[in-house]
């Protein structure tokens, strides 16, 4: 089965919630209003709880308590909530997906892990919505749940990377495409905005200094991410090349402070956006 078939199956598959549809639908209108966006997060419970749990997470760390939707709106601004309800209601789409053929937990972690670097990263460089980089590395590897649903023996085979043979290198060898390809495609067929999709469609490029640089932060997120989560594997900055970091003007210090920061936030970020979390307030 070709990539983009699999990608159409998955989107009939793993809707994403109506209430994430309208909040796309009214952001794509120019006559929309902050009370629209507002009053379509409200009358979903899950998502406003969400929406809420992050304004008061550890990815913004705002000094006050946010009790509000507006409230909520008005700081963190209505095209990060937009970006962070997409996030939710992708994972949320997932969340039934059983964890006998792959650690969850470890899959969330590495997402997670990846999307705090990414955001990390895009705010050192002073990158407008930071949040669109959050949410690509977040996304970043749900093809692997798709694969696990439709062909759980070829996820087993693509679990066995190592030392000698990455994850992306597996993947394709045994797909035909990497996980980061069928995720893009996949966000593509959803109709999510390109500036999504488009850094993980490109993940695993040979990337050159003149690449875009959104592109260029969310490979190194993952790369670091990787081995961060897999130390057992790559230890010590196994699959970091120096032009990765050095084509964005930054250090190996520059490095080691993105990971203590974003190692800090990861265990209660994760909470937000592993499907298995959720839950009310």
């Amino acid at each position: 089965m070709k990539l983009q078939e699999i990608a159409a199956n998955a989107k009939d598959v793993y809707a994403l919630p109506e209430a994430v549809t309208r909040l796309k639908e009214c952001m794509d209108d120019e006559a929309a209003s902050i009370d629209d966006v507002a009053e379509i997060i409200t009358f979903d419970p899950a998502l406003a709880a969400q929406i809420l749990k992050v304004a008061n997470s550890a990815l913004y760390r705002f000094p006050s308590r946010i009790d509000t939707i507006s409230r909520a709106l008005q700081v963190i601004g209505t095209r990060a909530a937009y970006d962070l309800a997409l996030a939710y209601g992708i994972s949320h789409a997932f969340s039934e997906i059983e964890s006998r053929i792959i650690d969850l937990d470890k899959f969330w972690e590495q997402s997670v892990s990846c999307a705090l670097l990414a955001k990390y990263l895009a705010e050192t460089k002073k990158i407008r919505e930071p949040e669109r980089l959050f949410v690509s590395g977040l996304l970043h590897n749900i093809g692997e749940l798709v694969v696990v649903s439709m062909f759980p023996d070829k996820a087993q085979r693509c679990q066995r990377f190592n030392a000698r043979v990455s994850p992306a290198e597996l993947q394709q060898a045994v797909l035909g495409f990497t996980y980061a390809q069928l995720s893009a495609e996949l966000v593509r067929q959803w109709a999510i905005p390109s500036c999504i999709y488009d850094p993980v469609n490109h993940l695993h490029d040979e990337l050159s200094d003149s690449a875009p640089e959104e592109q260029r932060i969310l490979q190194l997120s993952y790369t670091l991410a990787l081995d961060n989560v897999y130390p057992e594997v790559y230890p010590g900055y196994s699959n970091l090349h120096a032009h990765m970091h050095e084509s964005l003007n930054l250090d190996r210090d520059d490095l080691e402070d993105a990971l203590d920061i974003t190692n800090l936030q990861c265990i209660s970020v994760i909470a937000l956006f592993n499907p298995s979390a959720f839950v009310l307030y």
